[in-house]
């Protein structure tokens, strides 16, 4: 899809993943490391597979001078760097546009390259804080909690990758580039997009709930949705609407053939189930001898008879379920690559299927490429079709 474009990944960990998504979408992407760099940790292969690796001193006059005649040919540069850097003066707007007008050029960063933090640093801790999205994840009156693996640097990678492809589709019309600024906090706040609207709509501040959710009942009642389980956890809630009332009489018809106790779910007319006037009191009622059914009930089990009997509701999988997943298996998604080592790494693949097709991952992590050969792929690239374009007159495909 993006066979014909040339990207320059010199992003720290917070743009890696924009980088990755570019380059499984076809483009190739480079990704530069000073000599002598690390790059064997688990995170860092996860998320620069299938680009190549150019060594490079950007600290070097000699090195500034080879990246420029790269940049001078590219279509995306990917960066990270903050108003405090070392490099900040390199990668100016102006002095990049100046040097190829129709470079996209991509900026991530915690909090954006202008404003008042624009030279903060931050981890992922303090993104998924600053972002919002720790106020609502927790117990009710514990702290606040956040995702033990970072999660605020795939949602500001992601929205990097979009703000690329949106500027590239642009430029096949202006035939310019654009400067694409992202900030993770920002990007964080993406996850709980739908939190503000309590506040706008009903005058309620969200808070944690924990294992529950708030805002569904005018009498403030909290409904489970994480239960346990006879071998972990489900996601499931007493809904209402066509689609809620249908999985709730198709839960308690599946209890009453295993012969579960049902208590006040014995008579309950699931038509007139308004889960916006339900008080804690019946839900309490409702839930318990759901909660009981449950612990009986494997994730497996839980599965097949939701998808049998077309109910809402889901497993929690944990990254053990993941690998094992049948459905993710049989559609390809792990790819295992080979690395100069002769070891076999076992990677997540593209997650596009494109005309039935999932395109492989092309480059192990830490393949190398020397200046020479990356500046002969930038100054002629094969279109479909056959034919040879210069860069200048590339357009999206």
């Amino acid at each position: 899809m993006l066979g014909t474009y040339s990207v320059l990944d010199v992003s720290n960990r917070v743009g890696w993943l924009a980088g990755r998504l570019l380059a499984d979408l076809g483009a190739e992407v480079t990704r530069i490391e000073a000599p002598g760099a690390a790059i064997d940790c688990a995170d860092w292969e996860a998320y620069n597979v299938n680009k190549r690796v150019l060594r490079l001193d950007l600290q070097t006059h000699e090195g500034r001078s080879a990246f420029d005649r790269l940049l001078a040919h590219a279509d995306v540069l990917i960066e990270s760097t903050q108003p405090a850097d070392s490099l900040r003066r390199y990668f100016d707007a102006q002095r990049l546009k100046d040097l190829n007008p129709r470079l996209v050029h991509v900026s991530v960063t915690p909090f954006g390259s202008d404003g008042p933090r624009a030279d903060w640093l931050a981890s992922d801790i303090e993104l998924m804080a600053a972002g919002g999205a720790m106020s609502l994840a927790g117990e009710p009156n514990g702290k606040p909690m956040r995702v033990t693996v970072p999660q605020s640097y795939c949602w500001a990678g992601a929205q990097a990758a979009v703000g690329a492809l949106t500027a590239l589709v642009q430029r096949t019309v202006s035939g310019v580039g654009q400067r694409v600024d992202v900030s993770a906090q920002a990007a964080v706040m993406l996850a709980l997009s739908h939190a503000p609207a309590f506040w706008d709509i009903e005058g309620i501040n969200p808070t944690r709930a924990g294992a529950y959710i708030t805002g569904r009942s005018i009498t403030g009642a909290r409904y489970r949705a994480f239960w346990p389980c006879a071998d972990g956890f489900l996601n499931f809630v007493l809904y209402g609407g066509p689609a809620g009332k249908r999985t709730n009489r198709q839960l308690v018809e599946w209890m009453r053939e295993r012969g579960a106790a049902l208590g006040v779910l014995e008579e309950l007319d699931w038509q007139r189930f308004d889960p916006k006037t339900a008080t804690q009191d019946e839900i309490d009622g409702l839930e318990r001898p759901i909660a009981e059914f449950f612990r009986q009930v494997t994730k497996r089990e839980f599965l097949e008879e939701a998808s049998r009997r077309e109910m809402l509701g889901y497993p929690v999988s944990t990254v053990q379920d993941i690998s094992t997943d049948p459905q993710l298996e049989a559609r390809g998604v792990w790819q295992d690559l080979r690395g100069p080592d002769g070891k076999l790494q076992r990677h997540c693949a593209s997650v596009h299927v494109v005309n039935g097709k999932r395109a492989p991952l092309r480059h192990y992590p830490g393949e190398e490429v020397s200046i020479a050969d990356l500046m002969m792929k930038f100054l002629s690239k094969e279109v479909p079709g056959g034919a040879l374009v210069p860069p200048k007159k590339r357009a999206l495909v």
